[in-house]
């Protein structure tokens, strides 16, 4: 539970003050598939396969981590810090520790089982481990340690659908988003603490979704598992409301309550419809689906979707540990002025998995959210469920 006032004495109800309205603008001076915002409590990066380099984003990352001054809190799916890329964030933790700064670091622990859909990191315990800072494997049982995201001096969260690696950094689509609130850092640190504390994904992702202001923006954490149904049917609720627009970025869809609304915002006409998929994922999940049984009843409605609204599918390599990691990667739903973007794949197992998503209402970042999601969609062609 969330409680007190973290932004301190004298700090009102909901921490700073709206300052622009969090206006969003691409740099033209960045690489093609590397835009940021302007400077703002809430800031966007996106990615696209082949338009920026792993320097490009390492850089930022670390420029990120070289402005603490007390603290870092890092929880992470997938790192590695092998290459020439992942040498220069390293670079910058290490500086971070020399200063003084706290640093923490939460990873993944992979275990025997059927590879999940998406599959899974190729992160290193042994290369974390021996780093000199405190770090905590926590175990993916029975679902995973699937967030990307730090806290900075409790006061600014790093988060999205970025790994630390280079193929994330220049093969996947992807999003980096950072606000500056000691409110929504202060839910962060609560997850971090959890998760921390008790080495397990379940029973974490306790901290309730309150709404803080953030530069005009109304702003909610959510943390599965513990919220993952309600956060399914929060986006379900703003897919089924919305009457100009949806946009949707998933490697996979299969969150029952979201499929279920889509196909009566689909069939009913209600508003413009459109996403984009990783359709070598997708083909893998409806085999799944068909092979269980259990999960049957989502074909009809899944492929309904695809095939009534405006969805582009990415042919992505198929995993294996030697394999590019070219996945469409980013997690986006854009429902009118509200977006909702993290670490979450828009899926039953993530509402299971140890994930987290920032839910913004404010028109400017839900509009460039939606534009994001339209330029992937015009890279690739049409998806097509299998028959």
């Amino acid at each position: 539970m969330m409680t007190g006032n973290p932004a301190g004495p004298g700090a009102g109800a909901h921490g700073r003050a709206p300052r622009d309205g969090g206006r969003v603008i691409p740099s033209p001076a960045l690489p093609p598939g590397l835009q940021q915002s302007v400077a703002s409590p809430i800031a966007l990066e996106t990615l696209s396969d082949g338009g920026q380099r792993p320097a490009d984003v390492a850089r930022g990352i670390a420029g990120f981590l070289g402005q603490a001054a007390s603290s870092l809190d890092i929880a992470l799916y997938d790192v590695r810090f092998e290459t020439d890329a992942g040498a220069l964030v390293l670079a910058s933790l290490l500086a971070a520790v020399q200063r003084g700064v706290a640093v923490r670091l939460l990873y993944n622990v992979d275990h025997p089982g059927p590879i999940p859909v998406p599959p899974p990191p190729a992160t290193i315990p042994e290369a974390l481990e021996a780093l000199p800072v405190p770090t905590r494997g926590v175990a993916g049982i029975p679902d995973l340690m699937h967030h990307k995201f730090v806290v900075r001096d409790a006061a600014t969260v790093w988060t999205g659908s970025t790994n630390w690696t280079d193929d994330s950094w220049c093969r996947q689509e992807n999003v980096i988003v950072t606000v500056e609130s000691r409110e929504i850092a202060y839910a962060y640190t609560l997850e971090f603490r959890q998760l921390w504390e008790s080495g397990l994904v379940e029973k974490t992702g306790a901290v309730d979704p309150r709404p803080e202001h953030v530069d005009g923006a109304r702003v909610r954490a959510w943390f599965c598992p513990e919220h993952g149904e309600a956060l399914a049917h929060r986006v379900a609720k703003h897919i089924g409301k919305a009457r100009e627009r949806v946009r949707i970025a998933s490697p996979v869809l299969s969150s029952g309550p979201i499929l279920a609304t889509l196909v009566e915002v689909v069939g009913e006409a209600r508003c413009d419809v459109a996403g984009v998929i990783d359709d070598t994922q997708v083909d893998e999940v409806f085999g799944q689906w068909k092979s269980n049984g259990v999960s049957e009843w989502k074909i009809p409605l899944l492929r309904r979707i695809i095939e009534g609204a405006r969805f582009s599918g990415k042919i992505s390599t198929r995993w294996s540990p030697g394999s590019v990691h070219d996945f469409m990667h980013a997690k986006v739903v854009v429902a009118d002025d509200t977006a909702f973007v993290g670490s979450f794949n828009f899926s039953r197992s993530g509402e299971r998995n140890a994930e987290n998503v920032l839910e913004i209402r404010q028109r400017g970042v839900a509009d460039r959210l939606a534009a994001f999601v339209d330029a992937i969609r015009a890279r690739y062609p049409p998806a097509t469920p299998p028959r």
